[in-house]
Formats: structure tokens, C-alpha cells, sequence
């Protein structure tokens, strides 16, 4: 008969059935909501295939299904942290993918199931997309790491969406350590973004700005609104 008796192993050593994986293989993380018309999408958070980030979509009739498929990720890096990896509009999805910092695109609306790029393999990423109609572009954060042994450099962008946006995009909005959070009003006439510069997060201080856009879409009359050094200014609209 086999020996039962008890083993003993110092604290938190000892074998169990229960691992890590079984613990978040079956946990979801849910985010990033967006409505598209009648559609409503979010990024799932998959440990079952390694954390990847997927972009899901619910239509009106109940029926959800992926729009990335493998081994695409849905995220970004700007300012470390990540954000605003993923915008739609009319069916149009761009999105960053987080292998190779590119922006992809994808036409629901026109039956597309293949993303393709529209931004140049270089060290650059883009965060906070915002999908222009009016001026038929996408305005987002730019980090910019070509530079070596320097900082990187963050400047608001605007770049069409069919890409291929081999100059990395043309610069809209510069001047600031940092810039963040583009909102575009729904006729496409005004902007508002964040700055702020070292030493501060933005949690400890950041700036307010809105523009109006000409019809060709560059900045015009740029004013400060709000914030400061020691003031926090969160999610313009």
C-alpha cells in the first residue's frame, strides 16, 4: 500500500493543482467600449491566447463575433501606458497592433476581413485615435523614436486612412513634452487636446487646449482653456 503519510516542504513551496493559468484562463478583461451606429464594440483581454487584446463586435440582432483575427493585438505603448489603441466610424476600424506599433486598417462596412497597414514600418507609435470625416484622415498621438539617445517626441498627427503615410504623418498640434486625448467636435470645425511637460504627470498638471480647424483641416486660433502645473485636466469632449 502506498505511503499516505503527509510531506512536509517549507512555506509556499509546497505542489498544488491549482496553477496560475487555472486561475485566469477563464478571466476576460473587458474595455475600451465604443457604438458605432447600431454597433457596439470592446476589446477583450484573452489569457487563453497569451493576454492578446481582441476588438469584438455586437450587432443589433444579438450575434458577436471578432473583428482582429490572430495573431493580431490590439494595443499600444505612447506614453507607456497605452490608450486609445482603436477607433470606428461607419464601419471603418483602425486600429494599433501591438507587435509592430503599425496602424491597421479594416472596411466592415465594405466586407473587409484582412486588415492591412497604412503606416510605415519605423520606431513609431500611435495612440488616442480619432477618425476625421470631415476632413477624411485620422487625428491621433504621435511618439516618435527615430531620434536615438533622445527622448521621444509626442505631437498630435493627422494621417489619411488609406494610408500608406510614409512620413509618419503630418503634424498638427507640437511644442510639449507631452500631448494626449484629441476630441474632435462631429462636424469636424473644432479640436481639443491635453499637454503637459516635465517634471509633471498628467494627474499632477496638465493644460486644456482647443482650435478650430479650417476646411482643409489645419489648426487655427489655438487657445488655452484650463489647467496648469497643479491643476488636472481629464477626457475632453
Amino acid at each position: 500500500m502506498p505511503d499516505q503519510s503527509p510531506t512536509v516542504t517549507p512555506y509556499g513551496s509546497w505542489r498544488s493543482p491549482i496553477t496560475p493559468a487555472t486561475l485566469t484562463a477563464e478571466t476576460v478583461r473587458l474595455g475600451d467600449p465604443a457604438i458605432d451606429g447600431e454597433n457596439v464594440y470592446w476589446l477583450e483581454g484573452r489569457p487563453s491566447e497569451g493576454g492578446r487584446m481582441v476588438l469584438v463586435r455586437l450587432t443589433p440582432d444579438g450575434t458577436r463575433h471578432d473583428v482582429t483575427p490572430p495573431p493580431f493585438n490590439v494595443r499600444d505603448r505612447v506614453h507607456e501606458y497605452g490608450g486609445g489603441a482603436y477607433a470606428v466610424r461607419d464601419g471603418l476600424v483602425i486600429f494599433s497592433n501591438f507587435a509592430d506599433n503599425r496602424l491597421y486598417r479594416l472596411d466592415l462596412a465594405a466586407g473587409e476581413t484582412a486588415p492591412r497597414p497604412i503606416t510605415p514600418e519605423a520606431e513609431l507609435r500611435y495612440a488616442d485615435l480619432q477618425i476625421d470625416r470631415a476632413h477624411n484622415r485620422l487625428v491621433c498621438v504621435r511618439e516618435d523614436h527615430r531620434l536615438a539617445d533622445t527622448e521621444a517626441v509626442n505631437t498630435l498627427v493627422a494621417l489619411t486612412l488609406d494610408g500608406p503615410n510614409e512620413d509618419g504623418g503630418r503634424i498638427l498640434v507640437s511644442g510639449s513634452d507631452f500631448v494626449s486625448s484629441p476630441a474632435l467636435t462631429a462636424d469636424g470645425t473644432h479640436l481639443a487636446w491635453l499637454a503637459w511637460n516635465h517634471p509633471n504627470m498628467p494627474w499632477d498638471g496638465c493644460e486644456l487646449w482647443t482650435a478650430d480647424l479650417t476646411a482643409s483641416g489645419e489648426i487655427k486660433h489655438a487657445a488655452f482653456v484650463a489647467g496648469g502645473d497643479r491643476e488636472s485636466i481629464f477626457q475632453p469632449r
